[in-house]
């Protein structure tokens, strides 16, 4: 945690967010208020803290990973906008996000260009997820994906494994990294291509495709930025 974010903590008054990231804070918070709410309840949690910040209160809005990544900071200033007051004092504090907390459990697999691509096709057309995905493999990026599958969305990684077999090698390494500094010990495995989807994959799992370039070396996966050794 970063001394801002130590900082944070002792200033604000509420703390508002999803009842799962809720819980992973609970030692930081101590004895504020709690403003929790229900998966897909967003919007609603980012009006909750407009309103409270309206009345003078100082709330910290909690996101996964890094607030500006799939996170909670682009619906907050939108509702700011909504409320008419965008000119309350906001501050965005970066945080870890998935992508570079299951690297750091893989080895250096994001040492060159990548993409960050989510499968959940809640707010984003599957076309449009699949028209990105081939686009980035494409580019030879590697791919960080998020969301890649849950109990209503079984089969679109099994899509995006087959788009990518007819671009890519059957051994292209992937790393897949379940809990990844979530305080638990994480799941950590280096499969490939062709093998990756028959093991356990779920919303709480990040999978990093590697590019032409990236290479298994004994228990990391890496892709070299390029120097000549």
């Amino acid at each position: 945690m970063t001394v801002r974010a130590q900082k944070v903590w002792e200033e604000v008054e509420i703390v508002a967010g999803y009842i799962t990231y809720i819980d992973l804070v609970r030692p930081f918070i101590g004895e504020k208020k709690i403003v929790s709410t229900g998966m897909r309840q967003e919007i609603d949690r980012c009006r909750e803290v407009v309103r409270l910040a309206q009345e003078g209160n100082s709330v910290a809005l909690v996101s996964s990973g890094d607030a500006g990544i799939y996170g909670m900071a682009g619906i907050l200033i939108e509702c700011l906008q909504e409320a008419g007051c965008i000119d309350i004092p906001l501050e965005i504090i970066p945080g870890v996000t998935a992508a570079n907390a299951a690297a750091s459990q893989l080895g250096a697999p994001l040492m060159h260009d990548f993409a960050v691509i989510s499968l959940s096709d809640l707010l984003t057309p599957w076309e449009l997820i699949l028209k990105r995905t081939r686009l980035a493999a494409e580019g030879d990026f590697v791919l960080a994906i998020y969301n890649p599958k849950s109990k209503g969305r079984q089969e679109q990684i099994e899509e995006i494994r087959k788009l990518l077999l007819e671009i890519r090698s059957p051994e292209t390494p992937v790393g897949i990294v379940r809990e990844a500094l979530r305080g638990e010990t994480p799941q950590v495995t280096i499969s490939t291509l062709e093998e990756f989807t028959r093991l356990p994959i779920d919303m709480l799992t990040t999978v990093i495709i590697g590019s032409s370039q990236t290479k298994v070396i004994g228990p990391y996966m890496v892709t070299p930025r390029g120097y000549v050794l």
